[in-house]
């Protein structure tokens, strides 16, 4: 399982920008390796983080090309004041099991 994160600060929401990032989470969607998705915003509401859940690699990378992200990369200088970009791999996931994740959830022993 691959997870895609894009961390950012907005600085400009528009129409356009939510019209946009709605076509983009569709998209995600619909993409066959798409496991899921979970965001969070830091309690000043500047910082937020959309994290989305793969299945592997290539269905992360195609979703990286899908026309309606590339458009948005090339024009988040209208919307966002600042981005971070982070791709990782789950090795391990643990919980207590109190509530479900969409990431495998182990007891840690």
């Amino acid at each position: 399982m691959f997870i895609a994160q894009f961390i950012f600060e907005t600085s400009n929401v528009t129409e356009e920008f939510l019209a946009l990032d709605n076509l983009i989470a569709e998209a995600a969607e619909d993409n066959k390796g798409f496991i899921g998705k979970d965001s969070w915003i830091t309690e000043d509401g500047k910082r937020r983080n959309s994290i989305y859940y793969w299945e592997n690699q290539a269905s992360l990378r195609e979703f990286s090309i899908h026309p309606k992200h590339l458009e948005a990369k090339k024009r988040y200088q209208e919307w966002y004041s600042g981005f971070h970009v982070v791709i990782s791999e789950v090795t391990k996931s643990y919980g207590d099991n109190a509530f479900t994740h969409i990431t495998p959830n182990s007891r840690n022993k």
